[in-house]
Protein backbone atom coordinates (compact mmCIF):
# COMPACT_ATOMS: atom_id res chain seq x y z
CA UNK A 1 0.00 0.00 0.00
CA UNK A 2 1.26 3.39 -1.42
CA UNK A 3 2.18 5.80 1.91
CA UNK A 4 1.37 8.91 -0.31
CA UNK A 5 -0.08 11.77 1.92
CA UNK A 6 -2.54 14.19 0.97
CA UNK A 7 -0.10 16.66 1.13
CA UNK A 8 1.93 14.55 -1.82
CA UNK A 9 -0.78 14.64 -3.80
CA UNK A 10 -0.72 18.78 -4.04
CA UNK A 11 -3.01 19.57 -1.42
CA UNK A 12 -3.03 22.68 0.12
CA UNK A 13 -1.86 23.28 4.04
CA UNK A 14 -5.07 24.14 5.44
CA UNK A 15 -7.29 20.99 3.89
CA UNK A 16 -4.23 18.87 5.32
CA UNK A 17 -4.42 20.10 8.61
CA UNK A 18 -8.09 19.45 8.71
CA UNK A 19 -8.13 16.37 6.90
CA UNK A 20 -5.93 15.08 9.55
CA UNK A 21 -8.00 17.09 12.73
CA UNK A 22 -10.77 14.60 11.43
CA UNK A 23 -8.40 11.74 11.08
CA UNK A 24 -7.56 11.64 7.50
CA UNK A 25 -3.88 11.23 7.51
CA UNK A 26 -3.48 8.75 4.17
CA UNK A 27 -6.00 8.95 0.85
CA UNK A 28 -7.81 6.29 0.14
CA UNK A 29 -7.16 4.45 -3.38
CA UNK A 30 -9.76 6.49 -5.27
CA UNK A 31 -8.36 9.43 -4.09
CA UNK A 32 -5.09 8.55 -4.98
CA UNK A 33 -6.47 7.76 -8.09
CA UNK A 34 -8.61 11.17 -8.61
CA UNK A 35 -6.86 14.02 -6.56
CA UNK A 36 -4.00 15.23 -9.00
CA UNK A 37 -6.12 15.22 -11.82
CA UNK A 38 -8.83 17.25 -10.65
CA UNK A 39 -6.61 19.91 -8.97
CA UNK A 40 -4.31 19.33 -12.50
CA UNK A 41 -7.47 21.13 -14.08
CA UNK A 42 -8.49 17.76 -15.87
CA UNK A 43 -11.84 16.63 -16.84
CA UNK A 44 -12.54 13.35 -14.51
CA UNK A 45 -14.38 10.20 -14.93
CA UNK A 46 -14.18 7.71 -12.04
CA UNK A 47 -15.83 4.33 -11.41
CA UNK A 48 -15.60 3.24 -7.57
CA UNK A 49 -16.85 1.09 -5.82
CA UNK A 50 -19.41 2.06 -2.73
CA UNK A 51 -17.90 3.20 0.52
CA UNK A 52 -14.25 3.91 -1.53
CA UNK A 53 -13.55 7.65 -0.12
CA UNK A 54 -15.32 9.04 -3.44
CA UNK A 55 -16.55 11.98 -1.96
CA UNK A 56 -13.09 13.59 -0.38
CA UNK A 57 -11.95 12.23 -3.96
CA UNK A 58 -13.70 15.00 -5.40
CA UNK A 59 -14.45 17.21 -2.32
CA UNK A 60 -10.78 17.96 -1.29
CA UNK A 61 -9.35 19.28 -4.68
CA UNK A 62 -12.70 20.89 -5.38
CA UNK A 63 -11.97 23.43 -2.76
CA UNK A 64 -8.41 24.27 -3.28
CA UNK A 65 -9.59 24.92 -7.06
CA UNK A 66 -12.33 27.69 -6.03
CA UNK A 67 -11.05 30.72 -4.35
CA UNK A 68 -13.00 32.57 -1.95
CA UNK A 69 -13.70 36.04 -3.84
CA UNK A 70 -14.68 33.35 -6.80
CA UNK A 71 -18.36 34.48 -7.95
CA UNK A 72 -21.07 32.33 -6.61
CA UNK A 73 -21.78 29.56 -6.97
CA UNK A 74 -18.90 28.43 -8.56
CA UNK A 75 -19.15 24.44 -8.22
CA UNK A 76 -22.04 22.24 -8.64
CA UNK A 77 -22.19 18.70 -7.16
CA UNK A 78 -25.93 16.74 -8.49
CA UNK A 79 -26.67 13.64 -6.31
CA UNK A 80 -29.52 11.51 -6.78
CA UNK A 81 -31.13 11.86 -3.41
CA UNK A 82 -31.65 14.22 -0.58
CA UNK A 83 -29.70 11.86 1.50
CA UNK A 84 -27.39 11.91 -0.22
CA UNK A 85 -27.00 15.41 -1.04
CA UNK A 86 -26.93 16.00 2.35
CA UNK A 87 -23.93 13.45 3.51
CA UNK A 88 -21.94 15.36 0.70
CA UNK A 89 -22.94 18.47 2.72
CA UNK A 90 -21.65 17.01 6.06
CA UNK A 91 -18.60 15.62 4.27
CA UNK A 92 -17.40 18.57 2.82
CA UNK A 93 -18.31 21.24 5.05
CA UNK A 94 -15.14 21.24 7.24
CA UNK A 95 -12.49 21.29 4.40
CA UNK A 96 -14.52 24.50 2.99
CA UNK A 97 -14.60 25.91 6.23
CA UNK A 98 -10.71 25.81 5.95
CA UNK A 99 -10.15 27.50 3.09
CA UNK A 100 -13.04 29.85 3.77
CA UNK A 101 -15.09 28.62 1.46
CA UNK A 102 -19.43 27.81 1.99
CA UNK A 103 -21.52 25.37 1.48
CA UNK A 104 -24.90 25.09 0.89
CA UNK A 105 -27.64 22.28 0.22
CA UNK A 106 -30.43 22.22 -2.55
CA UNK A 107 -33.50 19.45 -2.24
CA UNK A 108 -37.16 18.92 -2.00
CA UNK A 109 -38.88 18.34 1.18
CA UNK A 110 -38.29 21.97 3.09
CA UNK A 111 -38.70 25.37 2.34
CA UNK A 112 -37.72 27.26 -0.94
CA UNK A 113 -37.18 30.39 -0.38
CA UNK A 114 -34.69 30.08 2.40
CA UNK A 115 -32.60 27.26 0.75
CA UNK A 116 -32.50 29.74 -2.84
CA UNK A 117 -30.86 32.44 -0.57
CA UNK A 118 -28.26 30.24 0.98
CA UNK A 119 -27.71 28.33 -2.21
CA UNK A 120 -27.06 32.05 -4.32
CA UNK A 121 -24.44 32.96 -1.76
CA UNK A 122 -22.77 29.42 -1.25
CA UNK A 123 -19.28 28.89 -3.00
CA UNK A 124 -20.58 25.15 -3.40
CA UNK A 125 -23.90 23.98 -4.18
CA UNK A 126 -24.80 20.43 -3.23
CA UNK A 127 -28.12 19.62 -5.06
CA UNK A 128 -30.84 16.82 -6.38
CA UNK A 129 -31.78 17.76 -10.23
CA UNK A 130 -35.52 18.33 -9.08
CA UNK A 131 -35.28 21.15 -6.65
CA UNK A 132 -32.36 22.57 -8.67
CA UNK A 133 -34.54 23.09 -11.32
CA UNK A 134 -37.29 24.69 -9.62
CA UNK A 135 -34.78 27.42 -8.13
CA UNK A 136 -33.88 27.92 -11.31
CA UNK A 137 -37.04 28.35 -13.25
CA UNK A 138 -37.65 30.79 -10.60
CA UNK A 139 -34.39 32.43 -11.48
CA UNK A 140 -33.18 32.66 -7.59
CA UNK A 141 -29.94 31.03 -8.71
CA UNK A 142 -27.60 31.09 -11.71
CA UNK A 143 -25.49 28.89 -13.03
CA UNK A 144 -23.27 31.11 -15.71
CA UNK A 145 -20.40 31.23 -12.44
CA UNK A 146 -19.67 27.65 -12.09
CA UNK A 147 -16.46 26.03 -12.73
CA UNK A 148 -16.44 22.85 -11.31
CA UNK A 149 -19.60 20.27 -12.40
CA UNK A 150 -19.44 17.57 -10.30
CA UNK A 151 -22.08 14.39 -11.37
CA UNK A 152 -22.10 11.89 -8.20
CA UNK A 153 -23.96 8.67 -8.26
CA UNK A 154 -24.26 9.28 -12.06
CA UNK A 155 -25.73 5.72 -12.54
CA UNK A 156 -28.34 6.36 -10.05
CA UNK A 157 -29.37 9.71 -11.38
CA UNK A 158 -30.01 7.53 -14.77
CA UNK A 159 -32.17 4.57 -12.98
CA UNK A 160 -34.15 7.38 -11.19
CA UNK A 161 -35.09 8.88 -14.42
CA UNK A 162 -33.15 12.14 -13.91
CA UNK A 163 -31.33 12.33 -17.33
CA UNK A 164 -33.96 15.05 -19.00
CA UNK A 165 -33.64 16.88 -15.79
CA UNK A 166 -29.72 16.83 -15.66
CA UNK A 167 -29.50 17.24 -19.52
CA UNK A 168 -30.82 20.86 -18.80
CA UNK A 169 -29.25 21.49 -15.46
CA UNK A 170 -25.58 20.76 -17.58
CA UNK A 171 -26.64 23.03 -20.76
CA UNK A 172 -26.50 26.04 -18.37
CA UNK A 173 -23.53 25.46 -16.89
CA UNK A 174 -20.65 27.08 -18.87
CA UNK A 175 -18.96 25.13 -21.23
CA UNK A 176 -15.27 25.69 -19.82
CA UNK A 177 -16.42 24.25 -17.11
CA UNK A 178 -14.37 21.03 -15.31
CA UNK A 179 -16.18 18.23 -14.90
CA UNK A 180 -16.04 15.67 -12.82
CA UNK A 181 -18.20 12.30 -13.34
CA UNK A 182 -18.93 9.71 -10.67
CA UNK A 183 -20.45 6.22 -11.06
CA UNK A 184 -20.37 2.58 -9.98
CA UNK A 185 -20.05 1.75 -13.81
CA UNK A 186 -18.64 3.79 -17.15
CA UNK A 187 -20.33 1.21 -19.38
CA UNK A 188 -23.66 1.37 -21.32
CA UNK A 189 -25.81 4.88 -20.72
CA UNK A 190 -23.85 5.91 -17.77
CA UNK A 191 -20.84 5.67 -20.45
CA UNK A 192 -22.38 7.51 -22.80
CA UNK A 193 -23.60 10.52 -20.89
CA UNK A 194 -20.48 10.67 -19.26
CA UNK A 195 -18.86 10.89 -22.66
CA UNK A 196 -20.79 13.68 -23.50
CA UNK A 197 -20.67 15.74 -20.60
CA UNK A 198 -16.57 15.68 -20.71
CA UNK A 199 -13.56 16.76 -22.51
CA UNK A 200 -10.77 14.51 -22.79
CA UNK A 201 -11.30 13.33 -19.41
CA UNK A 202 -9.29 11.36 -17.57
CA UNK A 203 -10.92 7.83 -16.81
CA UNK A 204 -10.05 5.83 -13.27
CA UNK A 205 -11.70 2.52 -12.60
CA UNK A 206 -10.84 1.42 -8.90
CA UNK A 207 -11.25 -2.12 -8.02
CA UNK A 208 -10.01 -2.90 -4.66
CA UNK A 209 -6.55 -5.73 -4.92
CA UNK A 210 -7.47 -9.08 -3.46
CA UNK A 211 -5.97 -8.44 -0.41
CA UNK A 212 -8.27 -5.25 0.34
CA UNK A 213 -10.92 -5.88 -0.41
CA UNK A 214 -13.91 -5.99 2.12
CA UNK A 215 -14.99 -9.21 3.45
CA UNK A 216 -19.41 -9.63 3.04
CA UNK A 217 -20.32 -12.59 3.71
CA UNK A 218 -23.50 -13.48 1.91
CA UNK A 219 -26.50 -15.88 3.47
CA UNK A 220 -29.42 -16.69 2.17
CA UNK A 221 -32.61 -17.91 4.04
CA UNK A 222 -35.55 -20.15 2.90
CA UNK A 223 -38.35 -20.03 4.48
CA UNK A 224 -42.06 -19.59 4.01
CA UNK A 225 -43.28 -15.85 4.34
CA UNK A 226 -45.79 -16.99 7.38
CA UNK A 227 -41.85 -17.29 9.26
CA UNK A 228 -40.50 -14.38 7.88
CA UNK A 229 -40.96 -11.82 10.71
CA UNK A 230 -39.50 -14.64 13.51
CA UNK A 231 -36.60 -15.36 11.18
CA UNK A 232 -36.14 -11.22 11.46
CA UNK A 233 -36.52 -11.07 15.13
CA UNK A 234 -34.03 -13.73 15.68
CA UNK A 235 -31.88 -12.56 13.04
CA UNK A 236 -31.66 -9.05 14.95
CA UNK A 237 -31.32 -10.95 18.52
CA UNK A 238 -27.64 -11.28 17.41
CA UNK A 239 -25.31 -9.58 20.24
CA UNK A 240 -22.66 -9.42 17.44
CA UNK A 241 -24.38 -7.70 15.40
CA UNK A 242 -24.25 -3.64 15.01
CA UNK A 243 -26.09 -1.20 13.02
CA UNK A 244 -28.65 -3.22 10.72
CA UNK A 245 -30.36 -1.66 7.39
CA UNK A 246 -33.75 -3.78 6.72
CA UNK A 247 -35.05 -3.71 2.89
CA UNK A 248 -38.26 -3.73 2.12
CA UNK A 249 -40.29 -3.66 -1.48
CA UNK A 250 -42.97 -0.57 0.12
CA UNK A 251 -43.83 1.72 2.12
CA UNK A 252 -46.52 0.46 3.76
CA UNK A 253 -44.35 -2.79 4.08
CA UNK A 254 -41.90 -0.67 5.85
CA UNK A 255 -44.54 0.48 8.51
CA UNK A 256 -46.15 -2.21 9.50
CA UNK A 257 -43.30 -4.43 9.71
CA UNK A 258 -41.74 -1.76 12.52
CA UNK A 259 -44.46 -1.95 14.09
CA UNK A 260 -44.72 -5.95 14.03
CA UNK A 261 -40.95 -5.44 14.96
CA UNK A 262 -41.95 -3.36 18.23
CA UNK A 263 -44.66 -6.13 19.19
CA UNK A 264 -41.80 -8.35 19.53
CA UNK A 265 -39.34 -6.14 21.39
CA UNK A 266 -37.52 -5.21 18.87
CA UNK A 267 -36.74 -1.11 18.42
CA UNK A 268 -36.64 0.14 14.95
CA UNK A 269 -37.59 3.05 12.14
CA UNK A 270 -38.74 3.07 9.16
CA UNK A 271 -37.58 5.53 6.52
CA UNK A 272 -39.16 5.74 3.16
CA UNK A 273 -40.95 8.03 0.44
CA UNK A 274 -44.48 9.15 2.05
CA UNK A 275 -42.02 9.93 5.44
CA UNK A 276 -41.73 14.25 5.75
CA UNK A 277 -38.22 14.90 5.00
CA UNK A 278 -38.29 16.07 8.82
CA UNK A 279 -39.76 12.78 9.38
CA UNK A 280 -36.93 10.81 7.17
CA UNK A 281 -33.67 12.94 8.69
CA UNK A 282 -34.97 12.35 12.27
CA UNK A 283 -35.19 8.18 11.71
CA UNK A 284 -31.66 8.63 10.17
CA UNK A 285 -30.63 10.51 12.85
CA UNK A 286 -31.54 7.35 15.36
CA UNK A 287 -30.15 5.20 13.14
CA UNK A 288 -26.64 7.29 12.90
CA UNK A 289 -26.16 7.91 16.41
CA UNK A 290 -27.16 4.68 17.62
CA UNK A 291 -30.19 5.11 19.41
CA UNK A 292 -31.98 2.61 17.19
CA UNK A 293 -29.64 0.35 15.23
CA UNK A 294 -32.33 -1.26 12.92
CA UNK A 295 -33.62 0.80 9.96
CA UNK A 296 -36.19 -0.20 7.59
CA UNK A 297 -36.11 1.29 4.44
CA UNK A 298 -37.34 0.89 0.46
CA UNK A 299 -35.08 0.94 -2.40
CA UNK A 300 -35.67 4.31 -2.96
CA UNK A 301 -35.58 6.02 0.29
CA UNK A 302 -32.11 4.10 1.48
CA UNK A 303 -30.38 5.41 -2.04
CA UNK A 304 -27.27 7.72 -1.03
CA UNK A 305 -27.28 6.86 2.90
CA UNK A 306 -23.77 6.55 3.81
CA UNK A 307 -23.77 5.38 7.41
CA UNK A 308 -20.98 4.08 9.51
CA UNK A 309 -20.86 1.09 11.54
CA UNK A 310 -23.10 -1.24 9.32
CA UNK A 311 -23.02 -4.56 9.99
CA UNK A 312 -25.65 -6.14 8.42
CA UNK A 313 -27.83 -5.72 5.69
CA UNK A 314 -31.07 -7.77 5.32
CA UNK A 315 -33.18 -8.37 1.96
CA UNK A 316 -36.95 -8.92 4.10
CA UNK A 317 -38.42 -8.40 0.63
CA UNK A 318 -36.62 -9.63 -2.76
CA UNK A 319 -34.57 -7.32 -4.52
CA UNK A 320 -36.16 -6.80 -7.72
CA UNK A 321 -32.63 -7.79 -9.38
CA UNK A 322 -29.09 -8.63 -9.61
CA UNK A 323 -28.08 -4.48 -9.60
CA UNK A 324 -30.82 -3.94 -6.52
CA UNK A 325 -28.92 -6.62 -4.57
CA UNK A 326 -25.19 -5.00 -5.07
CA UNK A 327 -26.90 -1.67 -4.27
CA UNK A 328 -28.25 -2.97 -1.35
CA UNK A 329 -25.80 -4.86 0.40
CA UNK A 330 -23.17 -2.42 -0.62
CA UNK A 331 -24.41 -0.28 2.29
CA UNK A 332 -22.04 -2.57 5.11
CA UNK A 333 -18.68 -3.10 4.67
CA UNK A 334 -17.77 0.64 4.07
CA UNK A 335 -13.96 1.47 4.07
CA UNK A 336 -12.91 -1.68 4.18
CA UNK A 337 -15.02 -2.91 7.60
CA UNK A 338 -16.53 -6.79 7.13
CA UNK A 339 -20.43 -7.26 6.86
CA UNK A 340 -23.04 -9.60 6.28
CA UNK A 341 -25.71 -9.80 3.79
CA UNK A 342 -28.62 -11.18 4.60
CA UNK A 343 -31.38 -12.47 1.65
CA UNK A 344 -34.66 -14.05 3.02
CA UNK A 345 -36.13 -16.45 -0.09
CA UNK A 346 -39.35 -17.85 0.06
CA UNK A 347 -40.49 -20.74 -2.33
CA UNK A 348 -41.85 -18.68 -5.24
CA UNK A 349 -39.02 -16.43 -5.50
CA UNK A 350 -36.15 -19.10 -5.21
CA UNK A 351 -35.78 -19.46 -9.17
CA UNK A 352 -35.40 -15.18 -9.34
CA UNK A 353 -32.87 -15.22 -6.45
CA UNK A 354 -31.26 -17.96 -7.44
CA UNK A 355 -30.28 -16.61 -10.76
CA UNK A 356 -29.42 -13.30 -8.70
CA UNK A 357 -27.14 -15.35 -7.12
CA UNK A 358 -25.60 -16.91 -9.97
CA UNK A 359 -24.67 -14.15 -11.68
CA UNK A 360 -22.80 -12.66 -8.52
CA UNK A 361 -20.92 -15.90 -7.96
CA UNK A 362 -22.83 -16.63 -5.23
CA UNK A 363 -24.56 -20.29 -5.86
CA UNK A 364 -22.84 -22.42 -3.03
CA UNK A 365 -24.05 -19.63 -0.73
CA UNK A 366 -27.60 -19.62 -1.65
CA UNK A 367 -27.58 -23.59 -2.01
CA UNK A 368 -26.26 -24.44 1.18
CA UNK A 369 -29.16 -25.14 3.21
CA UNK A 370 -31.91 -24.75 0.41
CA UNK A 371 -34.66 -26.86 0.48
CA UNK A 372 -34.07 -30.34 -1.25
CA UNK A 373 -36.21 -31.88 -3.97
CA UNK A 374 -39.96 -31.18 -4.18
CA UNK A 375 -40.20 -31.04 0.08
CA UNK A 376 -41.20 -27.62 0.47
CA UNK A 377 -39.38 -24.89 1.98
CA UNK A 378 -37.63 -25.12 5.65
CA UNK A 379 -36.22 -21.60 7.65
CA UNK A 380 -32.58 -23.08 7.19
CA UNK A 381 -29.68 -20.70 7.27
CA UNK A 382 -26.91 -20.92 4.75
CA UNK A 383 -24.40 -20.36 6.86
CA UNK A 384 -25.37 -22.95 9.48
CA UNK A 385 -23.40 -25.93 10.89
CA UNK A 386 -25.90 -27.24 12.86
CA UNK A 387 -29.66 -27.70 13.55
CA UNK A 388 -31.00 -24.48 15.44
CA UNK A 389 -29.68 -21.66 12.76
CA UNK A 390 -32.02 -19.40 13.97
CA UNK A 391 -31.19 -19.43 17.63
CA UNK A 392 -28.90 -16.26 18.41
CA UNK A 393 -27.39 -18.12 21.06
CA UNK A 394 -25.23 -20.75 18.60
CA UNK A 395 -23.27 -18.07 16.90
CA UNK A 396 -24.27 -18.68 13.11
CA UNK A 397 -25.32 -15.06 12.48
CA UNK A 398 -21.76 -14.27 12.67
CA UNK A 399 -18.98 -15.84 10.61
CA UNK A 400 -16.43 -15.57 13.71
CA UNK A 401 -18.88 -18.11 14.98
CA UNK A 402 -19.08 -20.89 12.40
CA UNK A 403 -20.57 -20.01 9.66
CA UNK A 404 -19.94 -21.35 6.28
CA UNK A 405 -21.33 -18.46 4.47
CA UNK A 406 -18.14 -17.37 2.08
CA UNK A 407 -17.38 -14.02 2.40
CA UNK A 408 -16.22 -11.63 -1.20
CA UNK A 409 -17.21 -8.69 -2.86
CA UNK A 410 -20.07 -9.19 -5.72
CA UNK A 411 -19.33 -6.26 -8.52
Amino acid sequence: MSSQSFADLGVSEPVVRELSRRGFTEPFAVQRLVVADVLAGRDVLAQSPTGSGKTLAFGVPMVDRIAAGSRRPAALILAPTRELAGQIVDEIHGVAAARALSVAVVHGGVGLQKQAKLAARAHIVVATPGRLEDLLQRRDLTLEHVQMLVLDEADRMLDMGFKPAVDRIVAKVPKGRQTLFFSATLEGEAGRLAKAYTRDAKRHVHIPSSEHKVAVTHRFVHLDHDAKVGALVRELGDSERGRTLVFVRTKRGADRLVKRLGASSVPAVAMHGNKSQSQRQKALARFESGDVDTLVATDVAARGIDVAGITHVINFDAPGDRDAYVHRVGRTARAGKSGAGVSFVMPDQSHDMRKIAAGLGLTDEFDHGAPRGNGGSRPAHSGSRNGSPHSPRNGSHSPRNGSRGRSRRVK
